[in-house]
């Protein structure tokens, strides 16, 4: 698990298609990976296959770029990056799994005072799951859901620390992102509609 607390940002320096899978070369600050141990880029947990001092590799399968943004990663694509959490952390932002529920679309980008805010589009079955100033990771991000202006939309409040510390600064019109709703969101939800089921 994860905790949607970005360490690093990290930059593509190769695509391959392999048998194992859409390959990416990852530049980094780490130099303790171990190949087979989860690591998120963008908030997809994906797997170290091989590694070195300043780098990694992860291949991505057909059900991972059908739910994410990877296909479209390109050299010079820059990513934000999250270890596994080990036992006895700190867990600083919220439980997160590294599994992508969709990719959402920037739609509306919004200088505010001292905070930029982003619109996002989803689904409605991921909208369903937001919960003005719950939990959503986005691109791998803890982030609090600022508002619910419309339908299918929710807003984030990114702080001048977090444009700093990962790529979330960066994003503009049209981009397109990963996002995890809560977990327990999930659950929540699973168990109404698992009660509702059996009362009708």
């Amino acid at each position: 698990m994860f905790t949607g607390l970005v360490d690093d940002i990290g930059t593509i320096d190769r695509v391959l298609e392999t048998d194992a899978g859409r390959e990416l070369r990852v530049r980094c600050r780490y130099d303790d990976l171990l190949e087979g141990e989860s690591i998120a880029l963008n908030g997809a947990c994906l797997t170290v296959r091989e590694c070195g001092d300043g780098w990694f590799t992860v291949a991505a399968v057909v059900t991972t770029l059908g739910r994410t943004t990877i296909g479209g990663w390109r050299e010079g694509t820059r990513v934000n990056l999250e270890r596994a959490l080990r036992a006895g952390e700190r867990l600083g932002g919220h439980i997160v799994q590294g599994h992508v529920d969709c990719a959402g679309e920037v739609i509306a980008v919004v200088r505010h005072d001292d905070a930029l805010l982003l619109d996002v589009v989803v689904p409605d079955e991921v909208a369903l799951l937001m919960v003005q100033h719950g939990s959503v990771t986005v691109d791998g991000v803890s982030l609090t859901v600022n508002d619910l202006p419309a339908p299918g939309i929710f807003q984030l409040s990114i702080i001048e620390y977090t444009e700093r510390h990962t790529t979330l600064g960066a994003l503009g019109i049209g981009d397109r992102v990963h996002v995890e709703a809560d977990v327990i969101a999930k659950h929540v939800q699973r168990l109404f509609a698992a009660q509702r089921a059996a009362l009708t």
